[in-house]
């Protein structure tokens, strides 16, 4: 899986990016610059806000994880998952449905 690490490249998308809101967490998608493989890539954001660095890298992993289980990324747009306070607690099954929700309404379903 194709990570977004440059904060040049996750501020660009922060800035155009359509966003998708679901209690867990938050999408947002844009089409991959110009230049760029476009097999997309994807980005896990777990702000301070949500606890210590044991609780952020959780929901990273949690995040990580069910977006394999999702088949992503998705070609040709760049994807970053923004982490909410109950994805730590949430159990797999809630994670994914949340996914699947903010995936369809983003329009990345096929």
């Amino acid at each position: 899986m194709s990570t977004i690490k440059s904060s040049r490249e996750i501020d660009t998308i922060f800035r155009v990016a359509t966003r998708v809101a679901h209690p867990l967490l938050i999408l947002l998608v844009s089409a991959t610059p110009e230049g760029r493989d476009l097999t997309g890539r994807v980005a896990f954001v777990a702000g301070k806000k949500l606890g210590n660095a044991v609780h952020r890298n959780r929901c990273k992993r949690v995040m990580r994880a069910a977006v394999r289980r999702a088949h992503g990324p998705w070609p040709k747009h760049d994807v970053a998952l923004i982490a909410r306070p109950g994805l730590a607690v949430a159990t797999p099954d809630e994670v994914d449905r949340a996914l699947k929700s903010v995936i369809s309404r983003a329009g990345l379903s096929s």
